[in-house]
């Protein structure tokens, strides 16, 4: 993500990225630098590519981490929209297409409110997959994750070396697992009353 040496003062400097490793269905990333832009940093969907906005004197390293902020709150506000089952089905298969070339296809994918110790869970012999309604409101990428991971179960159906492999063309495997065991983790605190009022 280094920025194009060649831009006028004043004006707004384009660097194309290479496809987020955020599992989004983005698949661009443009930072745009701006000499009049002084330390905010924004971001919007533009089609099918994410649009950053930052400041022309920030240094690359700065982009690249600010880059993934701005990732990451982009999909934390979109995944506050729950999706419903038809679109959660489209989004298993996009997904399938994308990591399994298309190979996992499930006969239903739906929201359940009765799973509260497993993320999501699948039936191979039927075709279905389950998502707990805990995961609604979590990064886009989290349920990706979860999605993708029941999907493998359609073609692998234990946690062997083979089922692994599957999910290692997912980028965000590694990330989307450490954030449920945080998510776990946080559950298990002790919960101290009247803590937050005092």
């Amino acid at each position: 993500m280094s920025a194009d040496p060649l831009h006028r003062a004043g004006a707004s400097q384009r660097t194309p990225t290479n496809p987020p490793p955020h599992g989004s269905a983005t698949s661009a990333i443009e930072v745009r630098r701006s000499t009049r832009r002084r330390r905010t940093v924004s971001a919007y969907r533009e089609g099918d590519r994410t649009v950053v906005l930052i400041p022309a004197r920030m240094s690359e390293a700065e982009e690249r981490r600010w880059v993934g902020v701005m990732l990451d709150k982009l999909a934390a506000q979109e995944s506050k929209r729950v999706l419903g089952d038809a679109e959660l089905a489209e989004r298993a298969r996009r997904l399938s297409d994308q990591y399994f070339e298309g190979r996992a296809r499930p006969r239903s994918v739906r929201w359940v409110t009765n799973q509260n110790t497993r993320w999501g869970s699948c039936t191979p012999s039927e075709g279905s997959i389950r998502l707990s309604h805990r995961l609604q409101g979590m990064p886009e990428y989290v349920v990706d994750y979860v999605l993708l991971h029941e999907l493998a179960h359609l073609l692998v159906p234990g946690h062997g070396p083979r089922f692994w492999r599957l999910l290692e063309a997912y980028p965000r495997t590694e990330r989307a697992r450490g954030y449920l065991e945080g998510v776990v983790a946080a559950d298990r605190l002790p919960h101290v009353p009247g803590a937050r009022g005092e």
